[in-house]
C-alpha cells in the first residue's frame, strides 16, 4: 500500500452483511449501478464501518451503523447524511451523497451510499513524504476550509434545526457524561474531576454555527497530487455549536506528544500559528484564554476512546486497534485536568 493510500480489506467477520439484498436494493435506485456488486471495507477507524462498493465500472461508499449494542444517540449516520446532502455545492468539500436507507433489513443497520472520491488519506499528522512547503500548504487550506464551514448560516443550507437550542457545551458536556458512564469499564480519577469541572467552566456561546465535531487531518480526503482538500469525511459528531470548539479540536492533534521543533521542521503550524491562520481567514478574534475548550475537547476524546475501547470488548469495533485506544483515555484526562489547573494551554 503507497502512502496515502486507504486500506482495504475483505468485510471484517464482525461486519458482514448480506450483499446479495444490498444489491438487489441499489439496483434500480442508484444511478450508474449494475450488476454485480463486490464489498470490500476499509480498515481503521472505530465509529462507522464505511465499505467500498463497486459495480463492474463505478464505485461508491456505504457508511453505516455498526452491530451490537449501541450507545444512546452514537453512531447518527443519518445525520451524517443530512449534513453532507446539505452542504453539498455549499463551498465546502464533502462527498456527494446519493441514497439514504432506514429500512434495518436490507443490511441490518441504518446506511447510506455516498461517491467515491479519488485522494490520499493521512492516518499520520505528519504527513510522511510531504515537503516542508506542502505540508504547510495543506494545513493552511485545511484552516482554511474549517473558516469557510463555520461561514456558512445554518438556515441558509437548511440547518437551521440541525442542533437543539442553547448552550452548545451545556449539551455536550451532559452527553458526553452520559456516553462515558454508559461505557465506563476502569476507575479514572481525572475523569471523575473534570465531570465536575466542566459545567463550572462553561463560556457564554457568541454564535451557533455548524460544526464538525472531528475536524482532524486523518478525517479528510486530500488532492491526488496537491497539497490541499478534496473532500472532508467522517460528519458523525457534527451539530450546530460553538465555532472555537472545531478550532480546539483540530490544534490538539500533535499537543504534548511532538516537539515543536520537530513541527517547524516538518512544515507544520504550530498550535498557535493555526489559531492565527483560523482567525484570519474567518474574521474571528482569537482567544486569549482557550483553556476550557481545549480541556472539553481532551476530555470528549477521553470518553469517544472509552467508548471504542468497550465496543472492541464487546467484538464489534471498527479495527483490531481498539486496543490502543485504553491507555489514551488517562493521558488525555490528566492532560485536560492539567489545563483546567492552569497548566499549558498551548504548546
Amino acid at each position: 500500500m503507497s502512502e496515502g493510500e486507504a486500506e482495504i480489506t475483505e468485510v471484517r467477520a464482525a461486519h458482514r452483511f448480506d450483499e446479495a439484498r444490498l444489491e438487489a436494493w441499489l439496483d434500480g435506485r442508484l444511478e450508474g449501478f449494475r450488476r454485480p456488486l463486490t464489498v470490500r471495507q476499509f480498515e481503521g477507524g472505530h465509529s462507522n464501518p464505511t465499505f467500498l462498493i463497486a459495480s463492474p465500472d463505478r464505485r461508491w461508499v456505504v457508511r453505516k451503523k455498526p452491530p451490537g449494542d449501541l450507545l444512546p444517540s452514537a453512531h447518527q449516520v443519518g445525520r451524517e447524511y443530512t449534513v453532507l446532502k446539505a452542504l453539498g455545492g455549499s463551498g465546502v468539500p464533502v462527498p456527494t451523497v446519493r441514497l439514504h436507507c432506514e429500512d434495518t433489513s436490507v443490511i441490518g443497520s441504518e446506511f447510506f451510499v455516498m461517491d467515491w472520491v479519488k485522494g490520499r488519506i493521512f492516518l499520520d499528522p505528519s504527513l510522511p513524504g510531504m515537503t516542508p512547503a506542502e505540508r504547510r500548504a495543506v494545513f493552511t487550506d485545511y484552516l482554511k476550509v474549517l473558516a469557510k464551514l463555520h461561514a456558512i448560516d445554518p438556515a441558509a443550507v437548511g440547518l437551521a434545526d440541525y442542533g437543539r437550542p442553547g448552550n452548545y457545551y451545556e449539551r455536550q458536556i451532559s452527553r458526553w457524561v452520559r456516553q462515558y458512564k454508559a461505557a465506563q469499564t476502569d476507575d479514572h480519577p481525572d475523569m471523575e474531576r473534570l465531570m465536575a469541572w466542566l459545567p463550572a467552566h462553561m463560556p457564554a456561546q457568541s454564535e451557533t454555527r455548524i460544526v464538525h465535531g472531528d475536524f482532524s487531518i486523518r478525517n479528510c480526503m486530500l488532492h491526488p497530487t496537491e497539497p490541499k482538500l478534496e473532500a472532508v469525511l467522517d460528519w458523525e459528531l457534527s451539530t450546530l455549536g460553538d465555532p472555537y470548539s472545531d478550532v480546539a479540536y483540530t490544534t490538539l492533534f500533535m499537543m504534548g506528544e511532538t516537539p515543536q521543533k520537530t513541527l517547524t521542521d516538518l512544515g507544520i503550524p504550530s498550535q498557535a500559528e493555526m489559531f492565527e491562520i483560523y482567525a484570519e481567514a474567518s474574521g474571528r478574534p482569537a482567544l486569549k484564554d482557550w483553556s476550557f475548550h481545549l480541556a472539553f475537547t481532551l476530555f470528549r476524546i477521553a470518553a469517544i476512546n472509552q467508548g471504542v475501547y468497550k465496543r472492541g470488548l464487546d467484538g464489534n469495533a471498527s479495527s483490531d486497534r481498539y486496543v490502543e485506544a485504553y491507555p489514551s483515555i488517562q493521558r488525555y484526562a490528566a492532560r485536560a485536568w492539567s489545563i483546567a489547573n492552569g497548566g499549558p494551554a498551548v504548546v
